[in-house]
């Protein structure tokens, strides 16, 4: 069975530091296009960043662009998402997602998702 389990969220201050943790069971991440997205209370879902099976192609979402980083490690079928400076409006529940294609605007229709991890930032 195909399986998303994101790790890492938590409280966090302003200024602060996370790294996210998206682990695959069910199928091999080396193949795959993974995307992070994330949904903030009372907004939609926007995405944050994207990497190419490969691993050499990557993008992020203009708000986040010098502060995250996406990163895989397919050794151990898990793919990263390092946050850095950390603001109160990156406070959201953010998701993991796999099963699509890789664009230079970002994951695109991504099949299998994950059930989320929480990140709130705030003094």
């Amino acid at each position: 069975q195909l399986q998303l389990v994101e790790s890492g969220g938590g409280l966090v201050q302003p200024g602060g530091s996370l790294r996210l943790s998206c682990a695959a069971s069910g199928f091999t991440l080396a193949y795959a296009v993974i995307g992070w997205f994330r949904q903030a209370p009372g907004k939609e879902r926007e995405g944050v960043s994207c990497i190419s099976s490969s691993g050499g192609s990557t993008n992020y979402a203009d708000s986040v662009k010098g502060r995250f980083t996406i990163s895989r490690d397919n050794a151990k079928n898990t793919v990263y998402l390092q946050m850095n400076s950390l603001k109160p409006e990156d406070t959201a529940v953010y998701y993991c997602a796999a099963g699509g294609y890789y664009s230079t605007y970002g994951c695109r229709a991504m099949g299998y998702w994950g059930k989320g991890t929480l990140v709130t930032v705030s003094s």
